[in-house]
């Protein structure tokens, strides 16, 4: 199986799926709507949405009934980005070689956008799955992880507490999305207890080495391929290469990975997806 050329096609799969969620409607301002569809199809990987259709396959799921909230999924994540490239926050002038959504549109247009598709997403998920997103997206995942992201920025800190609040970051505000991409696509798929737990830990792992490989590539990367300005630096941000330098970072990173390839096991020859998923997460240079 060529890694890249599955990806490729799974992400026309789920484009083609997202585009119905932002036909013209004429009880909604259309400005609305065309920041949310600039900012959902400026690019991406739509990793989150892929794993959560591969975990579904796993386990046998119906990927029709799955297929929703995989876009949903998404949303959340273009949502975080607006959110997160605004001056108040990392102020950010390009995501994916485009301009960001405020920079195109102007910030309050922008904010709107972000709250649009944060709302949207609840309202075509599997109703099934809302409290699992709603947690994961929320002050106990992302957001707060966001949070603490920007307060670090404020504060000195020791070694060794640096390498716990760096992980709680990474772990929440990247991990806790990819989880439970994993997670819900298992629960949607009527999967075992037994297999949403190895699907879960395997996203706990993959969600973290996601985010250490994405601290070296701000430092190390293309930024033409990355597409973006990088601005750990400028922001002093806490991240791996900072504490543990690019060497060390890079070391963990892969040790996640075949932590996560452990955790699949119990699938069989049926993982080989999900395990060269996990390969690509340290072998990206974008």
């Amino acid at each position: 199986m060529n890694i890249k050329h599955y990806l490729r096609k799974k992400k026309i799969f789920i484009d083609k799926a997202l585009k119905k969620y932002f036909l013209k409607n004429a009880s909604e301002p259309t400005i609305i709507n065309t920041v949310m569809k600039y900012s959902v199809f400026a690019g991406g990987k739509r990793l989150r949405p892929i794993l959560c259709l591969a975990a579904g396959e796993v386990c046998y799921g119906s990927i029709k009934n799955i297929l929703p909230t995989a876009c949903a999924i998404e949303m959340i994540h273009t949502y975080s980005l607006i959110h997160d490239d605004l001056p108040s926050m990392d102020d950010d002038d390009y995501r994916r070689g485009k301009l960001t959504s405020h920079m195109k549109f102007g910030e309050a247009i922008a904010i709107l956008a972000g709250d649009g598709l944060l709302t949207k997403a609840f309202e075509i998920m599997h109703p099934k799955v809302v409290k699992e997103i709603s947690i994961s997206a929320g002050t106990k995942g992302m957001v707060g992880g966001q949070a603490a992201d920007i307060l670090i920025e404020k504060l000195k800190i020791k070694n060794q507490k640096s390498k716990i609040v760096v992980n709680y970051i990474h772990k929440h505000k990247t991990a806790k999305m990819i989880e439970v991409s994993l997670r819900t696509g298992a629960i949607l798929a009527s999967a075992s207890d037994k297999k949403i737990v190895a699907l879960s830990n395997y996203g706990k792992k993959i969600g973290l080495a996601f985010q250490i490989v994405d601290d070296i590539l701000d430092i190390t990367g293309n930024k033409k391929k990355l597409g973006k300005t990088c601005s750990d630096l400028k922001n002093k941000k806490l991240t791996y290469p900072s504490i543990y330098g690019i060497k060390e970072s890079y070391q963990k990173a892969e040790g996640l990975v075949e932590s996560a390839k452990n955790d699949l096991k119990i699938f069989g020859r049926k993982a080989c997806i999900l395990n060269e998923i996990a390969d690509y997460i340290v072998k990206r240079d974008f």
